[in-house]
């Protein structure tokens, strides 16, 4: 494949969604897309961009064959479009937002995929989880804990990594300076 795979992660509360949208346009004007995934939860659900289906439909999409990658984490079903494989073959980077949990699958299909994980440090991290109220002291402490450790075996392989602590503005532009650099190493 002529295009690069650029696989985003990070632990839920680092801000994947909210840097994917500020950064759309700038990537599109590289030359990246950023793939839409298909999640099972309720379309009403704040977050991504992503097309929400049933556990049904998401089960018959799979049979069909329609996804490149599908993942299951936190009680729902991910999944990207077999299409990026046409943008791929087509010499276009995509930009997935993906699961650390999944990387060694994905790495699998796609052994040129550029792996980026979107970090913030442990106070920022339990700020955000305990600002938006989606789980219980509990769930978050295990979350951190989950972070901490993959953190730290992302830093002995090829991945590159991002900070999310400060402002947004900032987090962008290092990404596209990380896109730039990794397509310059090519």
């Amino acid at each position: 494949m002529a295009g690069r795979l650029i696989y985003l992660m990070g632990p839920s509360g680092a801000g994947k969604d909210s840097l994917l949208l500020a950064a759309r346009e700038s990537l599109q004007a590289r030359g990246c897309r950023v793939a839409r995934r298909v999640i099972t939860r309720s379309a009403e659900a704040v977050g991504e961009d992503a097309l929400a289906v049933t556990e049904a439909e998401f089960a018959q999409l799979r049979r069909n064959g329609a996804f490149a990658l599908d993942w299951q984490a936190n009680g729902l079903h991910y999944g990207i479009s077999r299409q990026i494989d046409e943008w791929l073959e087509a010499g276009e980077d995509v930009l997935v937002n993906g699961s650390r949990g999944y990387l060694g699958e994905a790495r699998d299909r796609y052994p040129q995929l550029q792996a980026v994980l979107l970090s913030v440090t442990l106070p920022v991290l339990r700020e955000r989880l305990l600002a938006r109220g989606r789980e219980s002291l509990e769930e978050i402490e295990a979350q951190l804990a989950r972070n901490q450790n993959f953190q730290s075996t992302a830093e002995q392989d090829e991945t590159l990594l991002l900070d999310n602590s400060g402002p947004l503005e900032e987090t962008v532009q290092r990404l596209l300076q990380l896109i730039d650099r990794a397509r310059a190493c090519a």
